[in-house]
């Protein structure tokens, strides 16, 4: 075997290995992982749905209307006590004028009682008793709202009506006990007069005028 063979071999196996070394690392190249190839999905935005503004602005609606449309009939009826409890003389009967006949409305009922009951009237208060007497009874899911304020002021109202009466039995009373007191007074009054009579002494002469001659 000549030299140049060999040499040529020799440079023919050293070409050789690196190549196989680069195909075996091509071929133990890690895959990257199916995670990496997943994109996240896109986020959803919620829509936005336009709100319908409301017809009327709640500062220029009515104090006991407005609080009836948020907060419940039961929170409107203690606005409205509120509202009408410092009225007297004049404003409250206007405001009595104003309610008018209830009819079968449990919440204008409850509204009349609450004026009745500040006219110190004993019939006003005992009509007053009356018409929450017809909301407690009332099954309707208005009124049944207003149930325990009903049964409240009922209570409140009876114990009033007692008291009131114990007040007119003491006043009249009183004045029993004055007239009778006047009438002794009046009687002992009489008394010292007619002893004041009988303590006139009886025996005095009468005066005789002068030159009036007296018969023996």
């Amino acid at each position: 075997m000549s030299l140049s063979f060999v040499r040529s071999s020799t440079f023919a196996g050293a070409m050789t290995v690196p190549f196989v070394l680069l195909l075996a690392a091509c071929a133990i190249q890690p895959k990257p992982p199916a995670e990496a190839d997943a994109l996240p999905p896109p986020t959803v935005m919620p829509r936005v749905m336009p709100v319908e503004a409301e017809p009327k602005a709640p500062a220029t609606q009515p104090a006991s209307l407005f609080t009836l449309m948020t907060q419940g009939p039961l929170a409107a009826m203690l606005s409205y006590a509120d509202k009408v409890r410092p009225l007297n003389g004049a404003d409250l009967s206007a405001e009595i004028a104003r309610v008018g006949d209830p009819g079968d409305s449990p919440t204008t009922q409850m509204q009349l009682a609450l004026l009745l009951s500040q006219t110190r009237v004993p019939a006003d208060l005992a009509r007053a008793l009356g018409l929450l007497q017809r909301v407690i009874a009332n099954p309707a899911p208005e009124a049944q709202a207003l149930h325990p304020l009903a049964r409240t002021l009922a209570a409140r109202y009876v114990e009033q009506r007692r008291v009131e009466d114990d007040r007119d039995k003491q006043v009249q009373q009183l004045r029993d006990s004055q007239r009778r007191i006047d009438q002794l007074n009046d009687r002992i009054e009489a008394l010292r007069a007619i002893e004041r009579s009988f303590a006139r002494p009886n025996n005095t002469v009468p005066a005789v005028p002068n030159g009036t001659r007296q018969n023996p």
